[in-house]
């Protein structure tokens, strides 16, 4: 799965899949009113940030704007950036299965702290929802690439120094592996 967006732009991406009407007046103080009422998370994206990431998004002709009577401007996504929000729909990711398994493992450990509970045991759901196997508590194994998958989920959740990923060439109980992704040699 190629990415090729920053977090931010993909998150303006969900969030106007979504349906969140982003309005940007040419007010500075009104730029960011809409930002009050989304989820903590999405506040994380800061202003110059978020400037550019729109701006990269309509030259990518991801967004379209909408000029409102008001003088404020509406973010539209264009069917090429709905195509690419559905890309990021974290629920909906997939990792693809090549025609030949490069017999590598690709190992994800994570120590998320009790604090972010929530956020570890989502990271666990989603481990778990694209087919990792659960080698340990927090320890999730797969035998096909998805180093962008993971980056995404690490991105996401902002969870960067609490994982490591981890491409092997083998493992000591791989047999048991093998047997369970239906892999042959």
């Amino acid at each position: 799965m190629s990415r090729g967006l920053g977090t931010a732009q993909q998150k303006i991406l969900l969030l106007l899949m979504a349906g969140l009407t982003m309005g940007l007046s040419r007010s500075p103080k009104q730029h960011f009113k809409i930002l009050k009422s989304i989820p903590r998370e999405w506040k994380e994206i800061d202003r110059l940030n978020l400037k550019r990431s729109i701006k990269k998004l309509y030259q990518s002709k991801l967004i379209k704007e909408k000029e409102n009577s008001d003088g404020t401007v509406t973010l539209i996504l264009t069917d090429k950036g709905r195509e690419k929000a559905l890309s990021y729909d974290l629920d909906n990711i997939k990792i693809k299965k090549p025609v030949r398994w490069d017999k590598k493992w690709r190992v994800v450990l994570f120590d998320i702290p009790e604090r972010i509970k929530k956020v570890r045991e989502a990271t666990r759901k989603h481990l778990k929802n694209l087919g990792f196997y659960e080698f340990q508590e927090s320890v999730f194994v797969h035998p096909y690439d998805c180093k962008d998958e993971i980056e995404y989920l690490i991105e996401f959740y902002n969870i960067r120094k609490f994982v490591r990923f981890i491409i092997a060439d083998s493992l000591d109980n791989e047999l048991h592996l093998k047997v369970h992704f239906k892999l042959n040699d």
